[in-house]
């Protein structure tokens, strides 16, 4: 019964986020800003509700599954990606080259928030 509850709020923000999203016209997919609601919930309360995490650690366990549509995706457009080989190609590596430097300066700015200054140093 607790993954059922779990499943359940996890489709409520889900559903929550779809509505505001379409009544707001907001740019961005209602499952994100629904992530974004939970998330925001879960940080004033402190924690994570065991049956959010016993279904999503429940997700989780079966993502692969979750590519099966892509891949079908991919073999119903083969044709179109071998034509365009290229352009995917240029794309998927710029893509992830600015991700991964995004990501590293990212990192390094926000842990230099959350370090701690040594022993007999100040912050002037």
């Amino acid at each position: 019964m607790n993954f059922l509850n779990g499943i359940t709020l996890l489709l409520v923000y889900q559903l929550a986020g779809e509505i505001i999203v379409r009544l707001l016209g907001m740019p961005i997919p209602g499952p994100v800003l629904g992530m974004v609601m939970l998330f925001v919930t879960m940080m004033i309360r402190g924690r994570a509700p065991e049956s959010v995490e016993q279904a999503s650690t429940a997700l989780l366990s079966h993502l692969s599954l979750l590519f099966v549509p892509a891949g079908v995706g991919m073999m119903t457009h083969f044709g179109r990606i071998a034509d365009e080989w290229l352009p995917i190609t240029l794309a998927l590596l710029l893509s992830t080259v600015i991700t991964m430097v995004a990501t590293a300066l990212i990192m390094q700015h926000t842990s230099r928030w959350f370090a701690k200054p040594a022993r007999g140093q100040s912050d002037e």
